[in-house]
C-alpha cells in the first residue's frame, strides 16, 4: 500500500510539473499575441504591457526549474519519467527565450512609434509569420500535453514555412533599402522584429522535438525532417 501511495504521489508530481509548463506556455503565447497586436496597431500602450509582463515569464521559469531540480533529488526518476522532467526543464528555457523575443518585438515596435515611423514598408510577411509562430507554439504545447508525437512532427516540419517567410521578407527589405536609403533605419527595426518571430518558431519546434524525445527516448534534433516523421509514427 505504501509503494502504491508513493507511486501515486510521484505521478501527481509529474502531472503538476507538466501543468506548470503549460501555464507558462499560455503566458508566453499571450505575450506573443499581444506583441503582434502592438506591432499591427502600432500601439505604444500595448507594447508596454508586453514589456511589463516579461518578469512574470522569467519568474515562472525560475520556479519550474527549481521544481524540476527538487523532483529529481527527491524521486530520482528513471527512463521515461526522467526524460519528461528533463524535457520540461529544457522546454521552459525555450519558452523563456520565446518570451524574450516577444519583448524584443514590443521594444522595437515602441521604438518605431516613438521615431514616428509608419508601415511604409510592406510587412505582410511579418504579420503572417507572427500568426504562424503563435499557432506553432500552441500546437507544440498541445502535443506536449498529450505526448502526441505525430502532432509534434508536424510542428517541426511546418517551422520551415516561417523560415521561408523570413527569407522572403529579408530579400524584399534589401530591395526597399537599396531603392530608398531613408528606409534603412526603419528597415533594420523591421528586420529585428522579423528575426524575433522566426526565432519564436524555432523555440516552438524545439518543444515539439522534446515530445518525441520523451516518447521515443532518442535525441531527434539532428534527424532529417523526413526521417523524423517516420520516427514519430512508429508504434
Amino acid at each position: 500500500m505504501q509503494d502504491k501511495h508513493l507511486s501515486s504521489q510521484f505521478d501527481a508530481d509529474l502531472n503538476g510539473l507538466s501543468s506548470r509548463l503549460l501555464e507558462m506556455g499560455g503566458l508566453v503565447e499571450s505575450q506573443i499575441s499581444t506583441a503582434m497586436r502592438a506591432f499591427t496597431q502600432m500601439d505604444i500602450e500595448t507594447c508596454n504591457v508586453v514589456i511589463q509582463n516579461e518578469k512574470l515569464v522569467n519568474d515562472l521559469e525560475i520556479q519550474i526549474d527549481l521544481a524540476c531540480t527538487e523532483l529529481i533529488a527527491r524521486r530520482q526518476p528513471t527512463a521515461r519519467d526522467l526524460r519528461l522532467v528533463m524535457a520540461v526543464s529544457k522546454a521552459i528555457t525555450n519558452l523563456e527565450r520565446a518570451g524574450d523575443e516577444a519583448e524584443r518585438v514590443a521594444k522595437r515596435t515602441k521604438r518605431l512609434i516613438e521615431a514616428g515611423a509608419t508601415h511604409n514598408i510592406n510587412v505582410a510577411e511579418i504579420r503572417l509569420s507572427g500568426q504562424m509562430a503563435i499557432s506553432l507554439l500552441r500546437r507544440s504545447l498541445d502535443a506536449f500535453a498529450r505526448l502526441d508525437t505525430v502532432a509534434a512532427a508536424e510542428v517541426v516540419q511546418e517551422d520551415r514555412q516561417i523560415d521561408e517567410e523570413f527569407r522572403g521578407f529579408v530579400r524584399k527589405l534589401i530591395s526597399y533599402m537599396m531603392e530608398d536609403p531613408h528606409t534603412i533605419s526603419t528597415g533594420l527595426d523591421m528586420l529585428t522584429i522579423a528575426k524575433a518571430i522566426e526565432r519564436i518558431g524555432d523555440h516552438a519546434k524545439n518543444i515539439a522535438e522534446f515530445v518525441i524525445y520523451i516518447a521515443k527516448g532518442s535525441d531527434v534534433r539532428h534527424i532529417p525532417h523526413e526521417d523524423l516523421v517516420r520516427e514519430a509514427n512508429k508504434p
